[in-house]
């Protein structure tokens, strides 16, 4: 099991979005990801991830073994709509009625860079932040919303990006548990 041969310390694989009118890390209160990972044991370099040829709205840094970018995979709004997409329908505490959430799953994303661990950090826009652990995302099928009812999110919307988690499909998610873990302004 590679968890059980990772060293004592700990290495992060961090995600962030990037709104579309920032350029940089150190200008950007983007949401952030992070995966708290374990090495892997592939000796070859896996090859790169696509270069985005829209503005970034996701990077994926630290720990990945998949890049498209110095030490990190970036990710435009046309990355993350060519992976497979699922449409969520649930209530949610922010919302009035069900709302159709629609992106790809956060599993998917996570892949497409190559990250690896235990816990995601999400850091949103407002420097919100929450702890989700990594089995959540293969025990749930977490949607990395980037359209909700069909249309894209604005930022005051609580697009471009919103962790979803399928609230209605199972009760045990109906709590303030999970529902903190739902960063949104990512």
């Amino acid at each position: 099991d590679l968890l059980d041969a990772a060293p004592p310390h700990r290495l992060f694989a961090c995600l962030h979005a990037m709104p579309h009118h920032l350029s940089s890390r150190r200008e950007c209160l983007a949401g952030l990801l992070a995966c708290v990972a374990a090495r892997t044991a592939t000796a070859d370099a896996p090859p790169p991830l696509a270069s985005p040829q829209g503005k970034v709205v996701l990077s994926i840094s630290g720990q990945v073994t998949r890049t498209n970018a110095p030490e990190r995979a970036d990710f435009d709004l046309e990355m993350l709509a060519a992976l497979p997409q699922q449409q969520l329908v649930t209530h949610t505490p922010l919302h009035q009625g069900a709302q159709t959430f629609t992106g790809p799953l956060l599993r998917d994303v996570l892949a497409q860079a190559g990250a690896h661990g235990q816990l995601l950090v999400a850091i949103a826009l407002n420097d919100y932040r929450c702890e989700i652990p990594s089995d959540d995302t293969t025990r749930f099928d977490i949607v990395l919303a980037r359209l909700q009812n069909g249309q894209p999110m604005r930022v005051r919307d609580k697009g471009p990006l919103f962790i979803i988690y399928p609230f209605d499909a199972d009760a045990r998610l109906r709590s303030d548990r999970y529902y903190a873990r739902s960063a949104w302004q990512l």
